[in-house]
C-alpha cells in the first residue's frame, strides 16, 4: 500500500477517535452536571436549590442522610442511598440541600449530575473522577427502569464497582418512584410467566439490594402541608394571616388533587407573583 494511503487512513482514524476529556477545575465550582457526545463535565456556577431547614416532614430521613454524608465528606466509609417514594416530597431537594449543608461545614464535596440515560457511560465517568483529590457526590434523579431496559447493568458500575471496585472517592445517591426500580406488575408478571419465577426478576429487584441506605417518603398530612407553605413565607418575607393562608392553600390543594411539597411550593409560587414578592432560592 502507498505511503500516502496510510498516511489518509491514520488521519482518518484520529479524526473519528474521541477526544481525551479535558478535566474542569473541580476547584472553580461544587456542582457538575456529566454530559455525552463528547463526554465533558460542565460546571453549575448556581445549583437550583431549597435550605434543607425548609424541608418539613422529612426529618428522619435528612438526618441520616445528613450523617452519611458528613462521613463521606471526611473521607469514612459511607454507603450509597437510594430516596424512594412518593412524589413531590422532596427527594431530589433533599440531596441538593444535604450537599450545601455539608459543604458550609467545610467546602469540598463536589455533586455530579448523571442522567438516567447516560448511564451507559458511567465506567467513563468513573474512571475520570476515581484519580481526583476531590471526593464527589454522583447523583441521578427520578431512576426507574422498564422491562427492556438494559440500563440497570451500567448502574451496577457504581454500586458494586465491578474488578476495580468503586471509587473511594465516590458515593451515589438516587431518587426514585420505586421501591425496586421497576413497576411492581412487570415484577408479578415475570413472576408468574417465568420457569423458575424465584430468579426472573431477581437481577433486577437485587440492584436496589445494592443501596446501603433505603430511605422512604411519604405522603404529608395536611398539617405538614400547611407547615411547609408557612415555612416558605417566613422565609421569603410573604405577609398572610393564617385564615387566609389554610382557605386558600386547602382550595389549592383540592384542585390539584394532591397533597405534597411540590404542590406546597407550586402555591407559594402563585401567591407570591399575586403579592409581588421576588423569591431568590
Amino acid at each position: 500500500m502507498p505511503p500516502d494511503a496510510l498516511t489518509r487512513i491514520a488521519e482518518a482514524l484520529e479524526r473519528i477517535s474521541p477526544v481525551p476529556l479535558a478535566l474542569p477545575d473541580f476547584g472553580a465550582a461544587q456542582a457538575f452536571v456529566w454530559q455525552v457526545s463528547p463526554d465533558r463535565l460542565v460546571p453549575v456556577e448556581k445549583v437550583s436549590r431549597v435550605d434543607i431547614s425548609l424541608l418539613v416532614g422529612v426529618a428522619r430521613v435528612r438526618d441520616i442522610l445528613l450523617e452519611n454524608t458528613r462521613q463521606f465528606a471526611r473521607g469514612l466509609p459511607a454507603n450509597n442511598a437510594l430516596l424512594w417514594g412518593a412524589r413531590g416530597m422532596g427527594k431530589s431537594s433533599l440531596v441538593k440541600a444535604v450537599h450545601a449543608a455539608v459543604n458550609a461545614e467545610g467546602p469540598g464535596l463536589k455533586i455530579v449530575e448523571l442522567q438516567r440515560e447516560d448511564l451507559p457511560s458511567v465506567g467513563r465517568l468513573l474512571g475520570h473522577l476515581r484519580g481526583s483529590k476531590h471526593r464527589f457526590l454522583l447523583f441521578c434523579d427520578d431512576l426507574s427502569f422498564s422491562h427492556d431496559d438494559e440500563h440497570y447493568k451500567s448502574l451496577k458500575a457504581v454500586l458494586d464497582g465491578g474488578i476495580e471496585g468503586r471509587p473511594e472517592n465516590v458515593v451515589l445517591y438516587a431518587t426514585s418512584n420505586r421501591r425496586h426500580l421497576m413497576p411492581r406488575e412487570m415484577i408479578e408478571n415475570e413472576r408468574g410467566s417465568a420457569i423458575n419465577p424465584s430468579e426472573a426478576v431477581e437481577e433486577k429487584v437485587s440492584l436496589s439490594d445494592r443501596f446501603g441506605l433505603w430511605l422512604g417518603f411519604h405522603p404529608c398530612s395536611q398539617d405538614e402541608y400547611l407547615a411547609m407553605i408557612r415555612g416558605y413565607c417566613d422565609a421569603f418575607g410573604i405577609a398572610i394571616d393564617a385564615d387566609t393562608l389554610h382557605a386558600e392553600a386547602i382550595e389549592w390543594q383540592a384542585t390539584r388533587g394532591a397533597r405534597s411539597g411540590r404542590v406546597a411550593w407550586q402555591y407559594v409560587t402563585d401567591l407570591a407573583g399575586r403579592r409581588g414578592v421576588a423569591i431568590r432560592r
